[in-house]
Order: C-alpha cells, then sequence, then structure tokens
C-alpha cells in the first residue's frame, strides 16, 4: 500500500508560468523525496501598473509518496 501526501507551494519566474512551475519543482525536490506530480491551483500575474506583465506566480499542490 501506497499512502501520498499533497503540499501546497508558490513560485515566481519573469518569464513563464511553465518556468515558474519547474523553478518550484526543482526548489522543493531540493528538500522532498519521490515527487509523484503537481497540479496549478492558481495562477497570477504581477504588472508594471501599465499592463504589460513583470511576474507569474504560481499556487502549486505537490503530490508525493511517504516512505
Amino acid at each position: 500500500m501506497s499512502v501520498a501526501k499533497v503540499i501546497e507551494i508558490n513560485a515566481s519566474s519573469p518569464k513563464s508560468v511553465e518556468d515558474a512551475v519547474r523553478s518550484g519543482l526543482k526548489k522543493v525536490s531540493g528538500t522532498v523525496k519521490g515527487i509523484q506530480g503537481a497540479w496549478i491551483n492558481e495562477t497570477k500575474v504581477v504588472t508594471d501598473g501599465n499592463g504589460e506583465i513583470t511576474e507569474w506566480r504560481v499556487n502549486l499542490r505537490v503530490t508525493f509518496l511517504v516512505e
């Protein structure tokens, strides 16, 4: 029997949503082993006041197996 746990993290990138997801997963994989997947719970953008996007932010739920 396998047991999985879900944690929630926030990550950001000036490039794209995909880059924010990748950087978040890379950072969390330094301390969490057995990551099985993740889903984007929320996406947000930060603008410069003129409507130009300066940062992409994601809220991720990351699933990993408990040893």
